[in-house]
């Protein structure tokens, strides 16, 4: 019985701490522009005609929103529940109470529902991964390298955070290309290893919805993040419902409900590891 509580909890760990590891099924690329949008406010072109320069400015705005709505902040913690399906179904969810200190470390503790029980707790700095399994009573320690490891893709500390906090992640301001409506901007970025299709409202230049794809062809990972229910405390908008749909092999639908939500508060962060655990 332990076993199989163990199962599913390191599967659904992984899942939520790894979910955007994987990358997304090729967009579809709308008005492609000659221009090359480097970092910031530098921008290296050739302007044509009139309608370039606007498509230019259209770009370097939407940028320029993305980066503004960023979250900067010194500490975040969050009660967040974790469900999912794969190919058989639901699953049991989880429900993770997170805390974080900017750059320096992220703690989860996992509590199964299901079991009605505390099952793990993980802390994760920018060099180290450690996790408590409760279930078992074991403790594992592993390099920050383990989070490349299961993903096999360059996944840090920066990007998990980013992930947990709603900014948007594998992002580059190299614009590929573009597109406009009424409501909405799309842009198409092109990092070292992924495609980025973002989507930002004109009403609000929050971002509601990323596209991730592997730029090696020969990889079918795809993963699709929606960003809703906007929240707005202090200043600070967040997103509390995000929805996940990753797809390699089999799809997995993961829907990350946050509650008790909060930036910039006093923390406390408790990691001790009893003497009677052992090291797997």
């Amino acid at each position: 019985m332990k076993y199989s509580i163990y199962k599913y909890l390191n599967r659904t760990l992984v899942y939520f701490i790894l979910l955007v590891a994987m990358a997304v099924s090729s967009c579809k690329t709308a008005k492609k522009i000659q221009t090359a949008v480097a970092k910031k406010d530098t921008v290296s072109l050739m302007i044509t005609n009139t309608s370039a320069y606007d498509s230019l400015l259209v770009i370097k705005k939407a940028l320029e929103d993305v980066h503004k709505n960023e979250m900067d902040f010194k500490t975040f913690s969050a009660k967040i529940k974790v469900d999912y399906q794969n190919n058989k179904g639901n699953q049991p969810n989880i429900t993770a109470y997170v805390r974080i200190l900017k750059d320096s470390l992220i703690w989860v503790l996992g509590y199964a529902t299901v079991f009605n029980i505390e099952a793990f707790r993980v802390l994760i700095t920018k060099d180290s991964v450690f996790l408590i399994d409760k279930i078992n009573k074991q403790v594992q320690y592993r390099s920050i390298d383990y989070l490349q490891d299961v993903t096999a893709i360059p996944f840090d500390f920066k990007t998990l955070q980013n992930l947990l906090i709603g900014n948007p992640v594998f992002f580059d301001d190299s614009v590929i290309s573009y597109k406009e409506t009424e409501s909405k901007i799309l842009l198409a970025t092109l990092g070292k290893y992924f495609k980025n299709l973002l989507t930002i409202e004109k009403s609000n230049h929050y971002l509601t919805h990323s596209k991730l794809d592997d730029v090696d062809i020969n990889r079918n990972r795809t993963a699709d993040i929606t960003y809703s229910n906007f929240e707005n405390i202090n200043g600070i908008t967040f997103s509390t419902y995000r929805e996940i749909t990753v797809s390699e092999k089999n799809k997995l639908d993961i829907q990350l409900n946050y509650k008790q939500w909060e930036f910039n508060k006093d923390l406390s962060i408790i990691f001790n590891i009893p003497k009677n655990y052992k090291r797997n």
